[in-house]
């Protein structure tokens, strides 16, 4: 906020506290013994979606941990999770945590060599595969894990299995596992996604992940009710996906399960969810592919001004002051373009909660203006994840809102955001080194991160501290700001900051597949691939609009000199894009090395 007051540090307010024995299974228990017919989970059968009982749901989760017990799964033994998001991937989540045992979830789209890393670090007893692709990749490397005794494919009846062999356990031995549980038992390991590096195990406990869930219940207040429903797609293995859903479970909401990727918009109008969470470029892709649509149909003149209205609408009432003008334009664009928009979300969200990176200012204001909420929060998942989030009565767009409650967040000399609170992990399984490179002396956790916070305790991200660029003239560059303002432009998909150690700036950017074939369209160049058009002067002239937005946000020594347009977009496949869709600096810088040093070679910035 401009001329606003600097701080230095910020806690937040009122404190949650948990009783010693804790733990993440106590909310579902308490809602089939309160309630056993409240429908708590939904996932999808045919044509409609049905619901599950929280007394099935308790039933179930029961019958396979037993199956577990049968297997000589001891308290504190790692059994590792690998699957898309579905019903089964939380039943049995649940299930190892009953047993007493620790989670270790895997991306459904890690590669092989990841497979084994996590599997062979953890220790893990056994692995539960979604697929049998998914098991073939374990089985790639099954003589070199001698630990991991138990693989099991859930597509191939694995839950029924462990049911069935559960029957013969004794309930009394579940319920003795259950009664020792504590908050400060490990629940999970949760493998950093790694931007850099190997992927190192966060041990999150009951104690950290039960809390982290009640901190965000706290602070967002009444924004969340008991009739609320939710639409889950986020990737489990994601700590900010799990948060939401134990949240939603702590509330008693309704989880639908998403099936897949490419059916959102038509389960989002089958679920109707009220609220949701989601990564900024999921509300990216939304945004530019409504904007492409409305282009096609020959409706772009109306959407770009109805795109303008919204988002001014949004800074005017945030402001505290709505001008007629804006009031009635708004009204006739509700009509004519924010409903169509609100019903491709499902026609009932309230509001989104956005992380897993930067939400774009302008996009907040704009779902903001045309009457969906979007409060963007902040963490990380060595702390559960969320450290901060914005609510629906303090909510500064811009920000990711203030600490959540008895969380302390401090801005150190060099900018660098640390943090203390009980959602804070306490170390890197089987890494002392790295445990202790992570927390200052006085034990501070140290986030990596760049940030400001105002009087309020707002907080805002300014860049990363290791992406930070030193060119060769000694300049230091905060790629992350540039790469959002290029990825603005609807014709750009995703966009990477270079110039380590180099003269000056310059960027690689990547095309949306959609907007690229309307673009095509229009300039009379239907049927020529992206491959050939790649040095089109007209398609660098429109790309060179997003990189002149950029540098207008930025001093000379700072801007982008020079950007090359790439034939193909980042894929998570080419292990160029994290599981939240963060790009993986090292690697694009590896895959591109040629030309990056081609941009360099030629010549001249200027």
């Amino acid at each position: 906020m401009s001329g606003s007051t600097q701080m230095k540090e910020f806690q937040g307010q009122q404190q949650v506290t948990l009783a010693p024995d804790a733990h993440l299974l106590q909310p579902l228990l308490e809602h089939a013994r309160r309630n056993p017919t409240k429908p708590l989970f939904s996932r999808r059968a045919g044509d409609r979606f049905e619901s599950l009982t929280a007394a099935d749901i308790v039933r179930t989760v029961r019958r396979i941990a037993r199956g577990l017990i049968s297997l000589g799964v001891e308290p504190g033994q790692r059994i590792a999770l690998m699957s898309k998001t579905r019903v089964e991937w939380v039943l049995l989540d649940y299930a190892i945590l009953a047993a007493g045992a620790t989670t270790v979830p895997i991306y459904e789209t890690s590669s092989a060599d990841q497979v084994e890393w996590i599997l062979k670090d953890s220790e893990a007893l056994g692995a539960f595969f979604e697929t049998d692709a998914l098991h073939a990749l374990y089985r790639q490397s099954a003589d070199r894990l001698p630990a991991c005794r138990h693989t099991f494919v859930i597509d191939q009846a694995a839950l029924e299995h462990l049911q069935q062999l559960g029957d013969a356990v004794d309930e009394s031995r579940l319920d003795e596992r259950l009664s020792q549980l504590r908050t400060d038992r490990l629940a999970t390991l949760i493998y950093t996604s790694g931007t850099t590096g190997r992927p190192r195990g966060c041990e999150l406990t009951h104690g950290n992940i039960r809390v982290n869930a009640l901190q965000v219940m706290a602070h967002t207040g009444s924004v969340l009710t008991e009739q609320d429903r939710t639409f889950l797609f986020l990737p489990l293995a994601h700590a900010l996906a799990k948060i939401l859903f134990l949240a939603a479970v702590e509330k008693g909401n309704v989880v639908a399960f998403a099936t897949s990727p490419g059916k959102l918009t038509e389960e989002l109008a089958m679920v109707r969810p009220t609220w949701f969470g989601t990564v900024p470029r999921v509300l990216e892709k939304v945004f530019q592919t409504a904007q492409q649509k409305a282009e096609h149909a020959g409706r772009g003149r109306v959407f770009g001004l109805a795109h303008k209205v919204a988002i001014q609408s949004s800074r005017e009432r945030s402001a505290g002051r709505a001008a007629l003008t804006t009031r009635l334009q708004h009204a006739l664009f509700d009509r004519l373009v924010y409903r169509k928009l609100r019903e491709v979300l499902g026609g009932q969200v309230r509001f989104i909660v956005s992380g897993g990176g930067p939400l774009p200012e302008w996009l907040n204001h704009f779902y903001n203006g045309m009457g969906v909420k979007a409060f963007e929060g902040y963490g990380m998942t060595e702390t559960s994840p969320v450290l901060t989030i914005n609510a629906a009565d303090a909510n500064r767009i811009g920000t990711v809102g203030q600490p959540l409650p008895g969380t302390t967040v401090r801005i150190a000399d060099d900018g660098e955001i640390l943090v203390k609170g009980p959602q804070v992990f306490h170390g890197y399984w089987h890494n002392p080194e790295a445990t202790q490179r992570a927390f200052t002396p006085d034990g501070w956790l140290q986030t990596g991160d760049l940030g400001s916070l105002d009087e309020q305790g707002y907080l805002r991200i300014t860049g990363r501290k290791k992406e930070i660029l030193v060119t060769a003239a000694g300049k230091n560059v905060a790629p992350g700001p540039l790469e959002d303002r290029i990825r603005e432009h609807p014709l750009v998909s995703q966009a990477m900051v270079v110039g380590e150690g180099k003269p000056f700036v310059a960027a690689l950017v990547t095309i949306d597949t959609g907007a690229f074939n309307n673009w095509a369209r229009k300039h009379g160049k239907t049927g020529q691939s992206l491959e050939s058009l790649v040095e089109d002067a007209t398609l660098r002239a429109e790309v060179s609009q997003a990189i002149e937005a950029a540098n207008r946000t930025v001093s000379r020594a700072e801007s982008i000199r020079k950007f090359v347009i790439l034939p193909h977009d980042f894929t998570i496949e080419r292990n160029e894009l994290t599981p939240s869709l963060k790009v993986r600096r090292h690697i694009v810088n590896e895959h591109y090395a040629q030309v990056i040093e081609h941009l360099y070679s030629r010549g001249g910035g200027d």
